[in-house]
């Protein structure tokens, strides 16, 4: 679904600006491994490390996403290599601002169409831009125009994304400047083997706040104020010149965590069950770890920490996720090992890359 409305989006859109050939192409799609949980017996290579990409011998259908964002990251890279392919520099460059406005724009519509027009975007603006303190689109935006292969599609999307007339404007903020990570700090992934719905839950979350316009958007207001309180604090250390312990970063972060099981216990949504609220407090009780959350829309995906840059630290992690059975609910999530990800902090959003280097993956036989 993902592919085929990207794929839409995207050459009704290359269609429409100076009218290209659109001549046939291959396509190979790769997924890094820490979009998905990694088995135990993940095969090793002569040169003992993990393959970057590894043939997990399922279908999509049927693998643990980690919570990263996939399917945005999908989306944005599919539809970024796409418009470099087919239209020249001076149309499309998304090394500009221009270009990666459009490009935000394009994929933002595109993600939105596929998976129903839920979820609050950060995650396509964070493909396209890296860490970045965002602000929502209003979603009347993307919600009333047409279809793709209907009438005035074509002339509505390209006003979309050049953000042309009443149509195409578009109210998003990305800050970059906002959002620092502090010299000596760094953020790291816990995987669960779990996985989460993330559009039957950011539905059912919406619903509930319907419901309950007042309590709901005071919950909000105070959820807002936390992540932005987090993000001055991070900026703040990381433009210090002093030493510190932290503690006023512990706070900020239970304080998001606080409205975080709120929002859970009011909405009866598991945005931080139980399970993880015990691995999270286990998490943050080790030396060097100033807290951590369940990220995105949360569930039974994985966990972010932000946690000292140093060996120590992350071995101590790993004696305890070593052991660690991550115990599901009742509600048929049965949880499996716990495994840090290789992935961390990215300031730097969308780049493109030589082919060259991905050529191993190219061949359709390789495992």
């Amino acid at each position: 679904m993902f592919i085929e409305t990207a794929l839409a989006y995207a050459l009704s859109y290359i269609t429409n600006v100076g009218n290209p050939i659109v001549t046939p192409a291959a396509i190979t799609i790769l997924a890094d491994n820490d979009y998905y949980s990694t088995p135990a017996e993940l095969t090793l290579s002569t040169s003992g490390a993990a393959p970057r990409f590894h043939n997990f011998a399922v279908p999509l259908s049927k693998a643990h996403k980690t919570g990263l964002g996939s399917s945005a990251a999908l989306v944005t890279a599919f539809t970024a290599a796409l418009l470099t392919y087919y239209l020249p520099k001076d149309v499309f460059d998304p090394t500009t601002n221009v270009g990666k406005r459009r490009l935000h724009n394009l994929a933002q519509a595109a993600h939105c169409a596929a998976q129903g027009k839920v979820g609050s975007g950060f995650d396509v603006a964070s493909a396209v831009y890296g860490s970045c303190l965002y602000r929502r689109f209003s979603p009347e935006i993307l919600a009333d125009h047409v279809e793709p292969g209907k009438p005035n599609f074509v002339a509505q999307l390209r006003d979309i994304v050049e953000e042309i007339g009443d149509v195409g404007s578009w109210n998003t903020e990305v800050r970059k400047a906002e959002v620092k990570v502090p010299s000596g700090l760094r953020l790291v992934m816990c995987d669960v083997s779990c996985g989460s719905q993330t559009p039957g839950m950011v539905k059912k979350v919406l619903a509930w706040r319907k419901e309950n316009r007042a309590e709901a958007d005071a919950l909000w207001s105070e959820l807002q104020q936390a992540n932005e309180g987090l993000a001055r604090e991070l900026r703040s250390v990381a433009e210090s010149k002093t030493s510190s312990d932290h503690r006023a970063l512990r706070r900020c972060f239970d304080r998001i965590r606080s409205g975080v099981r709120s929002m859970s216990e009011k909405s009866g949504v598991p945005i931080e069950p139980p399970s993880q609220t015990k691995l999270l407090d286990a998490c943050t009780a080790v030396p060097g770890v100033f807290g951590g959350v369940v990220p995105g829309a949360g569930g039974y995906d994985a966990i972010s920490l932000l946690i000292e840059d140093d060996a120590e630290t992350l071995a101590e992690l790993r004696k305890l996720l070593s052991g660690w059975n991550f115990q599901g609910e009742s509600d048929g999530h049965a949880g499996g090992r716990v495994s840090i990800l290789g992935v961390r902090e990215e300031m730097e959003g969308v780049k493109t890359e030589d082919a060259l280097a991905y050529g191993e993956w190219l061949d359709s036989s390789w495992n």
